[in-house]
């Protein structure tokens, strides 16, 4: 039975509630639930318009029409496929007789009106898939991938794709699951839910695509003009001594430098959300010095609750806490054992923000670093966790977005503009709360820097377009080594052309705890600054410094257009050339802005390497030699520099390369 609204088809049969709705310019959101209602559930759509739909239907049949996208249901069980005019898209799977299988399966669970929920597609022969989000692997065309639809440390699930076949598809569940895209079927699963939700978006190209994504689940700040420039980081300064004495260095140097971080264990106690004076005394003196010099001071913000913290007892009453369903013991232990604060829970976000804007924002800072933003459990027991909003099985990948709107809110509430904070993991729709992802606590190794060009690229391709790598990887590394050496020069390198220039890792040797308690019970690594890497290093990195000072009037555009339009500071190659068919093969170059080809060099000792060029006229950004498109050549690639090109037209000029 069909029933209409003026921007939806609702159809009810056999137990099924059925809902097509317009979700934007050429947008369906599909949800279908046995429930008998749709609740309100955490979601990324948050800014949709809905268009009049056109519906023709018959007692089994109906096509809905949004723009380009058509959606046509078909028989008993109402099968959809999806069209753009004739072309189509994208259809369910159904195997009804003999198979008994469905296009969309609900397993009842023992909790009332929730199920275990999967949903089928067709494989299409030859597709191509992109986004989904942060998965440490090399692999840029996810065709063939199963990949877990959970949170961990460096791994970040975003569940949107833009497909070859010209459209992009939502999975619009926070709840635990996998997804499949196997050469026999795309499965979707979600282990705890009341309906299945997903949204289609129809576009002649990856950008149309990717901007009518963005227009449905929000776009960035404008990035501030500080966090264009380079940030300096290593786990950990233990001491306001040592933190001054390397931002007094990049000075003495005349080396810019935009941010400095205050990593963790600078508190008393996990929870406490404060600085430990015994260590750094004067706070509010050390901001107001860095800040004379032009350096914002970044500190690290943990969701962890000792429960001898000073707010462990408040906060465990309240209910702030999140809870277990049993006891598996703490939620983590970094030398404390210590349990996550609920970022789902408005008290509890409003307790911890007015915590932090007491001891830290009152005092000037101004950009916050939200670690372990998963959370990352001390064992990924998903079925064992109880938020606020729900089981963490149904709601547990939305704890990054409250995380990051914690502290957006907090901010923008006094009045701050252009907000950005560090933070180690996002859900579909975390971009509009001003979040710059990382890549988490990677492995300083060469295949590690191959799977980052990979992750970033998806990332973007996700909706995600602020990101950036510990440069050098985060676990390890030896400044003397000169293998790590041309490592740390070539992360360096490719990191010049990410949205954010950021150095950050724990180098060996560990350095030994400074105390037993408080801020001084953690361990620290070596020096991680541009001189700790030997003479030839540490003037390739300089100049690096200075070609992206020289390149910030650029990078500003690149930024207004994430701000604006959504677009990705950095992005594949079929991004801007879909017609281009090697375009979509090629998953060890990018683009950074409209202008830059970026080939980063990911071997060791590699003195070059092949490029592609698609359609048009390119410069070699540093010899000035011009080359024709739709070729691959031999590009050099000293230890000094990647190679990069300018495309003919560009508002870059050559002359900025001149290191």
């Amino acid at each position: 039975m069909f029933s209409f609204e003026k921007t939806a088809l609702i159809r009810q049969n056999a137990g099924e509630l059925l809902r097509i709705e317009s979700c934007g310019p050429n947008a369906l959101r599909v949800r279908a639930t046995r429930a008998g209602a749709f609740s309100d559930k955490p979601s990324a759509v948050a800014c949709a318009s809905t268009p009049a739909l056109l519906v023709e239907a018959d007692e089994k049949n109906a096509t809905v029409t949004n723009g380009k996208l058509r959606a046509v249901m078909e028989g008993d069980h109402g099968k959809l496929s999806f069209y753009c005019g004739d072309r189509l898209l994208l259809s369910e799977k159904l195997q009804a007789h003999p198979l008994k299988i469905f296009a969309r399966e609900f397993k009842d669970r023992p909790e009332p009106g929730k199920y275990k929920i999967t949903a089928r597609f067709d494989a299409q022969p030859g597709e191509k898939i992109f986004g989904m989000g942060q998965y440490q692997q090399p692999q840029l065309n996810l065709k063939g991938s199963t990949l877990e639809l959970a949170h961990r440390n460096s791994q970040a699930s975003v569940p949107f794709l833009i497909s070859d076949r010209g459209y992009g598809f939502l999975w619009n569940l926070p709840a635990i699951g996998e997804v499949s895209f196997a050469e026999n079927v795309t499965k979707w699963t979600a282990e705890m839910a009341d309906s299945i939700d997903y949204v289609v978006i129809a576009g002649d190209t990856p950008a149309e695509i990717l901007e009518a994504y963005m227009d449905l689940t929000g776009k960035p700040p404008m990035m501030p003009e500080y966090a264009m420039g380079f940030w300096q980081s290593k786990l950990r300064y233990r001491t306001r001594e040592e933190l001054m004495g390397v931002a007094r260095e990049y000075k003495r140097r005349g080396i810019p430098l935009s941010v400095i971080v205050c990593d963790f264990f600078h508190w008393p106690h996990q929870g406490d959300f404060r600085f430990d004076e015994d260590y750094f005394p004067d706070p509010d003196g050390m901001i107001r010095e860095l800040k004379e010099m032009g350096v914002e001071l970044m500190v690290s913000i943990w969701p962890t609750v000792q429960n001898d913290s000073e707010n462990y007892a408040e906060m465990k009453e309240r209910g702030y806490l999140i809870s277990d369903h049993r006891d598996n013991g703490p939620h983590a232990s970094c030398y404390f054992d210590a349990t996550f604060y609920d970022t789902t829970n408005p008290g509890a976000r409003e307790f911890v923000w007015n915590t932090c804007k007491a001891n830290y924002y009152d005092k000037g800072i101004r950009v916050f670093w939200l670690d372990e933003a998963e959370p990352e459990y001390k064992q990924y027991d998903f079925d064992n966790h109880q938020y606020y909003l729900g089981d963490c099985l149904e709601v547990g990948n939305y704890y990054p977005v409250t995380y990051a709107q914690n502290f957006y809110e907090g901010m923008q509430g006094e009045g701050q503009e252009n907000i950005l904070n560090l933070i180690r993991c996002a859900w579909a729709g975390s971009q509009k709360y001003g979040t710059l992802v990382w890549s988490g606590d990677i492995m300083p190794t060469f295949e590690s820097l191959r799977c980052q060009v990979s992750a970033g690229l998806n990332m973007a391709m996700a909706g995600i377009p602020w990101w950036t790598t510990d440069i050098g990887g985060f676990d390890g590394g030896k400044p003397e080594s000169e293998e790590y050496r041309e490592l740390m020069v070539r992360w360096f390198e490719y990191a010049t052309f990410c949205p954010v220039l950021r150095m950050h890792g724990w180098r060996e040797p560990a350095l030994d705890p400074l105390s037993p308690t408080g801020g001084g019970a953690c361990f620290s690594g070596s020096d991680n600054e541009l001189w700790s890497y030997g003479e030839t290093a540490y003037e390739i990195m300089k100049d690096h410094i200075f070609l992206r000072e020289r390149m910030r009037p650029y990078i500003r555009t690149v930024m207004e257009a994430a701000h604006q339009k959504g677009t990705p500071p950095m992005r594949p190659l079929f991004y801007a050339y879909p017609e281009d068919a090697r375009a979509w093969e090629i998953d060890d170059e990018y683009l950074f802005g409209d202008d830059l080809l970026i080939a980063p060099v990911l071997t060791l000792g590699a003195r070059s390497r092949r490029v592609y060029l698609p359609a048009g006229t390119w410069t070699d950004a540093y010899t000035g030699r011009r080359y024709e498109g739709n070729t691959t050549l031999e590009a050099d690639a000293p230890l000094d520099r990647i190679p990069v090109f300018i495309r003919e037209g560009a508002t870059i000029p050559q002359e900025l390369f001149k290191i």
